[in-house]
């Protein structure tokens, strides 16, 4: 496998190549020293991280990414992703996944995650081999199994590697690193795939979807950086940082529900709780799962 060119040409290249000393030893070490490897990259902040760690232990040659296009993902990741491989030079394979056609994905039970992934991974680890890879890494950082993750099983079954997991980095640390390696993804809020906006046991449909993703999208524009739109029928369950809470009680209240409403739902309701990744899992019951 050949990459398409050195990471040297851009900013973001010269920034991982000025800095790939000073990636820690333990990430190092997780990464491996036999390429070629191939890197899941959605376009956040911890598997851009990865991808650039890679490119600067392996070189861009021996490095591949492989992103998903899907229904349930946020528009812009994929351009995001895009970026990021031609900045560093790597080989970049878009994958389309088809989670809609699978019942046990959209009858949305609590471990809907594993089954998204499992299909996800089948397609992924089939280009994998085909490129030759040794490994494939992802971006589940030590934080991540605090919460409800059943696509980390998924994952686990399936031999795919967690570097930044291994390696002991948590969210803060990935970002920091993001940041000294020059990441445009360093600052990017956290975000999850649009079903985790669906209450579980509450179908999933590509009207759902496209509701959330209007909706949240409307927010961004208000400038509210972090937000999640919570799809419960008719009503839409807005989860904001409780900071601006105020702001959107205030100024921007009216916008706020116009452009809400024209996502597609009927009533607009604030969550006084605020921002909260993983919200929907607070009524489960982790002992029965």
């Amino acid at each position: 496998m050949t990459g398409r060119g050195e990471p040297g040409g851009t900013a973001a290249g010269r920034a991982v190549s000025a800095a790939s000393a000073a990636l820690p030893a333990a990430l190092r070490a997780t990464l491996g020293r036999q390429g070629p490897v191939c890197v899941s990259l959605s376009g956040g902040v911890d598997s851009s991280v990865v991808l650039a760690a890679a490119v600067a232990v392996f070189g861009p040659g021996q490095v591949a990414a492989l992103t998903a296009d899907s229904p349930t993902f946020i528009a812009g990741e994929l351009a995001a992703a895009r970026r990021l491989c031609a900045d560093l030079g790597v080989q970049h394979l878009v994958v389309q996944t088809a989670e809609l056609d699978d019942e046990r994905f959209v009858a949305n039970p609590p471990d809907r995650c594993y089954h998204c992934k499992a299909g996800l991974l089948g397609l992924l680890l089939a280009a994998a081999d085909e490129l030759g890879c040794v490994a494939l890494f992802d971006g589940v950082n030590a934080d991540d199994p605090a919460d409800h993750r059943p696509g980390l099983r998924a994952a686990d079954e399936r031999g795919v590697r967690h570097p930044l997991l291994e390696a002991g980095l948590g969210k803060q640390a990935v970002r920091t690193l993001a940041r000294e390696l020059g990441l445009a993804a360093w600052d990017r809020p956290a975000d999850a795939c649009l079903a985790s906006r669906i209450p579980y046991g509450e179908r999933i449909t590509a009207e759902k979807l496209r509701a959330v993703a209007a909706a949240e999208a409307a927010l961004h524009r208000l400038g509210f950086a972090e937000c999640r739109v919570r799809h419960h029928g008719a009503l839409a369950r807005v989860e904001l940082p409780v900071g601006e809470l105020p702001r959107a009680t205030g100024e921007v209240r009216l916008q706020l529900i116009a452009a809400v409403a024209a996502a597609g739902f009927t009533y607009v309701a604030l969550d006084l709780q605020g921002f909260r990744s993983g919200s929907l899992n607070e009524v489960l019951d982790r002992d029965a799962l």
